[in-house]
């Protein structure tokens, strides 16, 4: 079976976005800082392929072979205006949300919506995921895995900016601390250093 992460791209003072979902173009420059080019799984995806340093290409590709499901929040969703139709990674992307759109489907090859909670909606995304790994995005959805103890592992990719304010990783977080193994794995990119810890459960 596989395992459950969350990860995301953080500054230095433990930013995932800055005020008012600002500063993305600062956190995520290091996807564009390489010479080798890491193309998104989903080839119709209107997202330009990633260049990046032989290290981080070779992160990615594994890690993108591994997903077999996403979780993500409504905001996310609406955010990217649900990715034009299928998110990037090409696997079917769980919502969780109060308020299921009106205009699609409440479960196809794309998208399921789920209302129940976090619980269900991981549960959802690792049934449909079978024996690959279940990403959770970080943000609302990552602090409240961890806090039903769901999560195994948390990625952070560490960018070398501070943004002054914004949305945490684990904003909110109400049962802490939590303690984590690692980093197990460090991987040093351009403009970006690679983190990953498991979770002590």
């Amino acid at each position: 079976m596989g395992k459950v992460k969350a990860g995301a791209t953080v500054s230095l003072d433990g930013f995932i976005a800055g005020p008012n979902d600002t500063g993305f173009d600062k956190l995520f420059k290091w996807y564009g800082a390489g010479d080798v080019e890491v193309p998104m799984p989903d080839s119709t995806a209107q997202v330009p392929a990633s260049r990046v340093s032989p290290e981080t290409a070779e992160l990615m590709r594994r890690e993108m072979a591994g997903w077999g499901a996403l979780v993500v929040g409504r905001h996310l969703y609406d955010l990217t205006n649900a990715w034009n139709g299928r998110h990037p990674l090409g696997v079917t992307t769980v919502v969780l949300t109060h308020h299921p759109p009106e205009d699609r489907p409440l479960a196809d090859d794309n998208f399921v919506f789920v209302t129940e909670g976090i619980e269900a909606a991981v549960a959802k995304a690792k049934e449909i995921a079978g024996d690959k790994d279940v990403a959770v995005n970080g943000g609302q959805m990552a602090r409240q895995a961890l806090e039903a103890g769901l999560l195994d592992e948390i990625g952070v990719d560490l960018v070398p900016v501070v943004l002054g304010g914004g949305t945490p990783l684990f904003a909110d977080l109400t049962s802490g601390p939590v303690e984590f193994d690692g980093p197990f794995l460090e991987v040093h990119g351009i403009g970006v250093t690679h983190l990953r810890y498991r979770v002590i459960k």
